[in-house]
C-alpha cells in the first residue's frame, strides 16, 4: 500500500555536553521517510532551498523514497539549531530559521493523491489540512503536532482532528491540548476530539497506543548509549507507519506490532547525529532488534 509523507527537510546544528555538529539532515519527513522505507517505498512531499545538497536527496532515493514531491524554492532551507542538557530531556531550541518552509504551499503531484497511508508531519494545521485537501479516499492518515499549534492555532487543529484517524503526541501536548494532567484520561479525551487512535509518546519511558479496538503500552528500547535524540518521535512514527502501511490493514495486531517497530526505529536514530545511524538500516536491522524488544516485554 502506498505511503505519503509531507513534511520538513532540514539542516539543523546540534549541540550536546560532549559534541557540537553543524548542517546536520534533518527535518521531520527526512526522519520519517527514511525510517519507513525500510518496510515500503515512501513517497514524499517537502520544500528545500536551494543550499540543499543534491547528495542528500540521492540518499533518499537510494533508501526507496520518492522525491518528485520535493519543491526546490528560491532561498535556504529550513533550519533549526539546538542544546541538550546530559539528560537529553531537556532540549534549548536556540533558533529557528523557517525559511524557504515559511511560505511552503503543499502540492502534491498527481500520482501520489491516491495514497492509502498518509502521515502529515509536523507543520501549521492549516498547511496540513491543505495537503489534507488533496488524499483522496485514505485508509489512515495520521497527524502530528506541537505545542505551539495547540497555543496559537488550536481551532484549526480541532478541525483538523476531525478528519485524520490518528494523532501523534507527547504527554505535554496532550496534557496542554485536554488540560487533564493523567496521561490516560487525557487520551481518552483527544479520542473525543474525533481521531480513532491516539499514540502517546514517552521519550525513554516508551509510548502507547489508545484506541476504541486497542490498548497498547510499551517501554522504549533500551539503548547503550545516546548521541542525539533530534528527531526520535519522527523516526518512531516512521517506523510505525511504514510497517503498517507495508501490512495494508490497520487491525489491532498490526497496529500493536506497529508501534514495536517504530520503537526500533527510535532506537536506531539516537545512536547517531541526525539520520546517520538510520541510513543503510534494513528489515534485518530492525528485525533483529523487534525481536529483543518483544523478548523485554512479553512475559
Amino acid at each position: 500500500m502506498s505511503l505519503l509523507v509531507i513534511g520538513t527537510l532540514a539542516y539543523d546544528t546540534i549541540e550536546t555536553t560532549t559534541e557540537k555538529r553543524t548542517d546536520v539532515l534533518g527535518g521531520s519527513a527526512m526522519f520519517f521517510s527514511v525510517a519507513a522505507a525500510a518496510f515500503r517505498p515512501v513517497q514524499l512531499v517537502a520544500v528545500v532551498g536551494k543550499d540543499f545538497r543534491p547528495r542528500d536527496l540521492e540518499m533518499l532515493a537510494k533508501c526507496g523514497v520518492d522525491t518528485s514531491g520535493v519543491e526546490h524554492a528560491e532561498g535556504r532551507t529550513f533550519r533549526w539549531s539546538g542544546r541538550y542538557e546530559s539528560d537529553w530531556n531537556t532540549r534549548h531550541t536556540i533558533e529557528t530559521q523557517l525559511n524557504v518552509f515559511e511560505k511552503f504551499d503543499p502540492k502534491i503531484p498527481p500520482a501520489m493523491r491516491g495514497a492509502k497511508f498518509v502521515f502529515l508531519a509536523n507543520a501549521s494545521p492549516v498547511v496540513q489540512a491543505k495537503a489534507l485537501d488533496q488524499v483522496s479516499h485514505s485508509t489512515f492518515t495520521v497527524v502530528d503536532t506541537m505545542n505551539l499549534w495547540i497555543e496559537i492555532m488550536r481551532p484549526e487543529l480541532m478541525a483538523l482532528l476531525r478528519r485524520v484517524d490518528g494523532v501523534v503526541l507527547n504527554d505535554e501536548e496532550a496534557r496542554m491540548l485536554t488540560g487533564e494532567r493523567n496521561l490516560l484520561k487525557a487520551a481518552s479525551l483527544v479520542l473525543g476530539m474525533g481521531p480513532r487512535y491516539v499514540i502517546l509518546k514517552k521519550g525513554e519511558h516508551g509510548a502507547f497506543l489508545m484506541g476504541s479496538d486497542v490498548h497498547f503500552s510499551l517501554p522504549a528500547y533500551p539503548v547503550g548509549k545516546v548521541v542525539d535524540p533530534t528527531g526520535a518521535g519522527d523516526t518512531f512514527a516512521g517506523g510505525f507507519m511504514g510497517y503498517v502501511a507495508s501490512q495494508g490493514n490497520i487491525a489491532p495486531k498490526t497496529l500493536r506490532k506497529g508501534m514495536l517497530y517504530g520503537t526500533v526505529a527510535a532506537s536506531y536514530c539516537v545512536e547517531g547525529f541526525g539520520v546517520e545511524a538510520l541510513e543503510g538500516r534494513g528489515l534485518r536491522d530492525f528485525d533483529g532488534r523487534y525481536d529483543e524488544l518483544l523478548g523485554i516485554v512479553t512475559p
